[in-house]
Order: structure tokens, then C-alpha cells, then sequence
């Protein structure tokens, strides 16, 4: 099993692999490229005997559409204990969670959003089910929902997938995020998201799109050119409360944002996620306003530059195009 150790520093935990890799396999790190696994896709309809079991699936007329599976080598089990061990002055774990991957169409060369409407349905329904699922277990504080498109992004196969992950901490970058909506909700009693909202429906000039029941825009301090998120417009801390009626909206606004990114781009690498609220079981440390200081969203980074050594050592972002003038082209796509 994979160990999990923690930054006394910072406060993150990362994970280190059971079987560290030596230094002929990073040969090829320095090169770019777009390529991926090469061969027969394992992920296509006709190769269901050489993938781990079936976790949940979209069928019709007796094939599937959309699949749920666990990760070929994954990063996070569920079976085990989590083992929490002081180490001298140290933190560690182990890797217990989930790691899994959403097929998100038996079609290899298309995505959802280009099939239509309906797969892309089937995909958010499979995202709000697994993540609901998930969260019924007490050991899981934290779950994401994610994309990698391209090699770049870190996607390991051609064919569309995403993956949904449960980690037994909040990783660092949530909890920041949460951290701020929290302590901006002390100080205003308002949500922060909802605040970002009537702004920049406002103000205009950073929106990109918008529906009946979600609104997508670039953020005012973005970290990379063209990144959006999708909000939505109805107040709630986690994505598991989405309703039928919003479930469709969310699907036409991926589909619709997606495209507009590749007209734009010229179907860059990406990521997106979903942030949602932690596993919500009460605990030591649970606070009583997450309900109305968190609103989840999607967060959507076309991977456009190389991040540099500047940016690494001082997480400070370099913006190559404004929000604005990146808000201005994808509306226009």
C-alpha cells in the first residue's frame, strides 16, 4: 500500500509510492507530447475482462454507455486501516481511499460533449452517484472529481475518461479554499461565492456564459490563461445536492464550455474539477457553517504554458492573457 506523508512545514500531505521508480523511467520527461498509451484500448467495449470489476454503468439496448471502474494501479485503497503513525517529528499514513476511473463514453473517438447532450447527462449523473456513494464512508474526508485531457494534463489513455478520487485527509488545496470561504463568511456573513457572483454579473466583462440555473466566467486573479469556473447560481456547499433540473443545465453549460474552449484553443490539454464540500459525518474539527460559507463549483485550466521556476518557488501566477480579454474570446466562440 501507498504511504501518505505530511509536510510539517506546510501542512500538505503527499503520497509516496510503495515501488519508487529509478531514474531511466523519467527519460522521456523532457519531451513533449500528446501521445498515450498506444495499442488496443482497454477501455473500449470488448475488453471489460481486462479491467478491474465493475463499480457502476450506464447501459441500453444491451451495451453500455458510460462506465465506473477502479484505477488499474491505484493510488488509494479501500480495504485496510489507516494506520496513522508518528515518525519522530513526522506524520504518515496509509493510502486508504478510492481511486477510480469514469469511461465516460464506448465511443473512443469522441467525447461526451460531442455525442450530445444526453451522454454528457450520463456522465454528471455517474459523478453525483459515485460521490455519493463515497461519502457514506466515515474514512473518506475528501472527495474530487477530476479531468486530464492530453499528456501534458496527465491523462494516461485516448479514450475519454475522468477519474474521481476519496482521500482520507483534505488535501492542502481544498482546504485553503475553505479556509477563505469560511473567514470571509465570519467577517460579512455572506458566502464569498455568491458575493463573486453579483459581481461579475455586475460588472460583465469577465463573463463567458450563462444558463437558468449556472453562470461561467473567468476568474479576476486567474492562474492560467483561459481558466473558467462554472458556478452555480443556487446557493449549496456540495455537489451531491444537485437536482434533476440542474443536473441537465450542468450538462448543456459542459458541453457547450468544452467546445468553446476548443474552438478557441484548438482542443488544448486540460484539467477541470469539481470542488465540493468535505465528507460532512460530524467530527472533532467540523464546522457549523459549512452549509452556508461553501459553494461548490467546476473549475476548468486549459494547459497552455509550462509553469516555470518563478512561479513553482513563489506561487505567484503569470497571466499571459488577461481574464478579460479571455472571457471576450471564448464568449465569442
Amino acid at each position: 500500500m501507498h504511504e501518505l506523508r505530511k509536510d510539517p512545514l506546510l501542512g500538505r500531505w503527499v503520497a509516496v509510492l510503495k515501488n519508487s521508480r529509478s531514474p531511466s523511467d523519467y527519460a522521456d520527461y523532457d519531451v513533449p507530447s500528446e501521445d498515450t498509451k498506444e495499442g488496443p484500448c482497454v477501455l473500449c467495449p470488448g475488453n471489460e475482462g481486462k479491467t478491474p470489476k465493475e463499480i457502476a454503468a450506464v447501459r441500453e439496448g444491451g451495451r453500455w454507455l458510460s462506465r465506473v471502474i477502479p484505477n488499474f494501479d491505484p493510488l488509494f485503497r479501500i480495504e485496510g486501516d489507516l494506520g496513522r503513525k508518528g515518525l519522530g517529528m513526522y506524520d504518515k499514513m496509509n493510502g486508504i481511499g478510492a481511486d477510480e476511473i469514469v469511461i465516460e463514453t464506448d465511443d473512443h473517438g469522441r467525447g461526451p460533449e460531442d455525442i450530445g447532450l444526453e451522454q454528457v447527462l450520463r456522465v454528471v449523473r455517474l459523478y453525483r452517484e459515485r460521490m455519493a456513494d463515497l461519502e457514506r464512508d466515515a474514512r473518506m474526508r475528501y472527495i474530487l472529481v477530476y479531468k486530464n485531457s492530453g499528456k501534458s494534463a496527465g491523462a494516461l489513455y485516448l479514450h475519454p475518461h475522468s477519474g474521481i478520487v476519496a482521500t482520507p485527509i483534505i488535501p492542502k488545496r481544498m482546504k485553503d479554499e475553505l479556509d477563505g470561504a469560511k473567514q470571509y463568511y465570519a467577517y460579512k456573513e455572506r458566502c464569498i461565492f455568491c458575493d463573486i457572483l453579483r459581481e461579475e454579473m455586475r460588472l460583465g466583462d469577465r463573463v463567458i456564459y450563462e444558463t437558468k440555473d449556472f453562470f461561467a466566467f473567468s476568474p479576476f486573479a486567474s492562474r492560467s490563461p483561459f481558466e473558467f469556473w462554472i458556478v452555480p447560481k443556487r446557493h449549496s456547499c456540495a455537489f451531491q445536492e444537485i437536482t434533476p433540473s440542474e443536473t441537465e443545465d450542468l450538462s448543456l453549460m459542459f458541453m457547450t464550455m468544452l467546445k468553446k474552449m476548443r474552438t478557441v484553443l484548438r482542443t488544448p490539454p486540460f484539467n477541470y474539477f469539481i470542488h465540493s464540500a468535505p465528507n460532512r459525518i460530524p467530527r472533532r474539527d467540523h464546522w457549523h457553517t459549512l452549509g452556508e460559507d461553501f459553494h461548490w463549483h467546476v473549475e476548468v485550466i486549459p494547459r497552455l504554458l509550462l509553469t516555470s521556476g518563478f512561479e513553482w518557488g513563489s506561487g505567484f501566477y503569470v497571466l499571459t492573457t488577461s481574464p478579460e480579454d479571455a472571457a471576450k474570446y471564448l464568449r465569442e466562440a
